[in-house]
């Protein structure tokens, strides 16, 4: 792909940097962002900066949040008791979609991947644990993917938290094997997680 302006190629290939996104449809957003007035580009370029400066993690939970405690886990009609487990924000989004969950989370900021060289280590576990030793947690439920590493990280979990006399739970298999969370209808959703299961009475299987 040939440019005539090197600003214009250098954007390209930053917008293509983003998921999903090739160089042509790269071109498109270059070219609306040329299109518009300056001020929406400086807005856009304003939100941008503040993304990077003015959002951080929940101390609690590792939410993605403008404050220190993100404004579930400081909201006092939630179940601070029941702990739900997430791979990132965006399953967060889904399941409050739902209306149904009114707990707490827990972020692990992705999922068990050797593959990829994700390690336990690279994730939110240890905090979890801690949670849980503070005796103040009395159900987990784990929603994570219906994936190999989905699978995986579920199962990391259950040994390390196997020690401490709680309930674990899983979300119902209304969602499909090899599905995602973030793409689940809120209804499918909703209900796996009304019908969670205990989490040991899948190993059975």
């Amino acid at each position: 792909m040939e440019f005539s302006s090197k600003i214009i190629e250098q954007a390209v290939e930053a917008f293509a940097q983003l998921p999903g996104v090739g160089k042509k449809t790269a071109l498109r957003f270059v070219l609306h962002v040329i299109k518009q007035d300056k001020q929406q580009s400086e807005n856009l370029s304003h939100l941008i900066t503040q993304l990077k400066n003015d959002l951080r993690y929940c101390q609690k939970c590792h939410n993605i949040s403008e404050n220190d405690i993100c404004e579930i886990c400081a909201n006092p009609s939630r179940d601070e008791t029941v702990v739900c487990v997430v791979q990132d924000y965006r399953d967060i989004m889904a399941i409050e979609n739902t209306g149904l969950y009114k707990g707490h989370y827990h972020v692990l900021g992705g999922l068990i991947s050797p593959l990829e060289g994700i390690t336990p280590s690279g994730l939110n576990i240890e905090t979890l644990v801690n949670k849980i030793s503070r005796n103040s947690v009395t159900e987990i439920i784990l929603a994570l993917n219906a994936t190999m590493e989905g699978e995986t990280t579920s199962f990391y979990i259950f040994r390390k938290i196997a020690q401490y006399n709680i309930k674990l739970s899983a979300i119902a298999r209304g969602i499909a094997v090899g599905d995602e969370l973030e793409y689940a209808d809120e209804v499918t959703l909703g209900r796996s997680i009304i019908n969670r299961i205990p989490f040991d009475s899948l190993l059975k299987k």
